[in-house]
């Protein structure tokens, strides 16, 4: 029988970028698919107490295996913002056009562009918490380039790769992905749960 495990998001983008990395090997359901129809607060100042806030959150309502992650896009010459503030950089209504425009705007004058995303699961496995991180370097563009994607893909090019986020197949992304990093660990340790 395979092993379900609750995903603590709402957001179709990254639901497809985990299920593209676990494959068939275990079940991921949203909160939607789960029956769950709450917006869990993010009010921390870190990646790991974000996290763990959404995971432990539906781990109380259900009783069941649940991971969540929170990402943060942390610019060098920004002092690592807009770090834990990524999804609302610009104000509360998580409008990615006006975060990358106001990104862009904060790093006119600034000639250090390099920058990281950083992501942080917390997964809930038979009551006990474990945190698995994954982190991708790259730079910020001068301009955005690229339709796929969500949130900063557009601006973000990775270390080693010769295109932005938002011009690459989810294949290629995979390759350099922070989200996909953090997930791989995940499943390494669930397959290892397994044995």
């Amino acid at each position: 029988m395979k092993t379900t495990l609750i995903f603590a998001t709402n957001n179709q983008h990254k639901v497809d970028e985990i299920r593209s990395v676990i494959g068939d090997q275990f079940e991921i359901i949203t909160l939607q698919e789960a029956g769950i129809n709450i917006d869990i607060p993010e009010p921390h100042d870190t990646l790991e107490a974000n996290a763990t806030e959404k995971s432990h959150t539906i781990h109380q309502l259900t009783q069941k295996n649940c991971f969540s992650e929170d990402t943060g896009l942390e610019v060098a010459a920004l002092n690592g913002e807009p770090g834990v503030k990524s999804a609302r950089y610009a104000g509360d209504g998580r409008d990615f056009q006006r975060n990358i425009d106001k990104l862009l705007e904060n790093l006119q004058e600034k000639p250090n562009r390099s920058a990281r995303f950083r992501t942080v699961i917390s997964l809930i496995l038979d009551n006990k918490e474990y945190f698995f991180e994954g982190v991708c370097e790259g730079q910020i563009l001068t301009e955005q380039s690229g339709k796929s994607g969500f949130g900063y893909d557009p601006v973000f090019i990775p270390t080693g790769g010769d295109k932005s986020f938002a011009d690459m197949r989810m294949e290629e992304k995979n390759v350099f992905s922070h989200r996909q990093k953090a997930v791989t660990k995940l499943l390494n340790f669930l397959t290892s749960q397994r044995s």
